[in-house]
């Protein structure tokens, strides 16, 4: 189920009523479901534009289309909006969206990729860098390779023991080091550059 709060109503109503068109709804539907990319799509959906499958929720005033592919990554959702100064903010909620993270029985490895992709990459990719997962070895050794801006980037060293390490040891505390196997003199186009 869906939860789509009173402000958010409000502002949904506010930007259907500017259209001007008669049974004019809101299609919502997710985008890269089940990644650590996830995210979701909102656009204008006239009635006659619903599909046979949409799961429908019905608001006061409009109606919120979910497409039935999507319907399974949004259960729980949560929807709102935040009145600021200047505008707003239209937050959805939805815990289900990226996916599960692996349980403990998973590998490693699968572990490793998982906080890489859901926790690191998001933060490095700010700086247009990435983080990629070279090996895990059987003494639990993870061996990573660092690619965009953080290839050749001066504070290299102080992301990886104060972030990526960090973070890694935290979630999986199996990790006995992490180790980087960059060549980091290679870099062409590094976010801070070494003097």
């Amino acid at each position: 189920m869906i939860e789509v709060a009173d402000n958010a109503r409000d502002y949904f109503n506010k930007l259907i009523s500017q259209q001007g068109v008669p049974d004019l709804g809101i299609r919502l539907q997710v985008v890269q479901p089940g990644t650590p990319a996830g995210d979701c799509r909102l656009e204008f959906c006239e009635a006659a534009e619903a599909r046979e499958d949409d799961y429908v929720i019905d608001c006061e005033g409009f109606s919120i289309y979910v497409d039935a592919a999507s319907a399974p990554w949004l259960d729980a959702a949560h929807i709102s909006f935040e009145h600021q100064r200047g505008g707003g903010q239209l937050t959805i909620r939805a815990p289900r969206l990226k996916g599960q993270a692996p349980g403990a029985d998973a590998s490693l490895v699968e572990r490793v990729r998982h906080v890489l992709d859901s926790e690191i990459n998001p933060r490095v990719a700010g700086h247009g860098g990435r983080v990629g997962l070279v090996e895990v070895s059987a003494d639990g050794v993870v061996v990573l390779q660092f690619g965009g801006g953080c290839h050749g980037c001066s504070q290299v060293n102080m992301t990886l023991k104060h972030g990526v390490e960090k973070t890694l040891r935290e979630r999986i505390p199996e990790i006995s080091a992490v180790r980087d196997a960059t060549d980091h003199a290679s870099g062409a186009a590094p976010y801070y550059r070494r003097s």
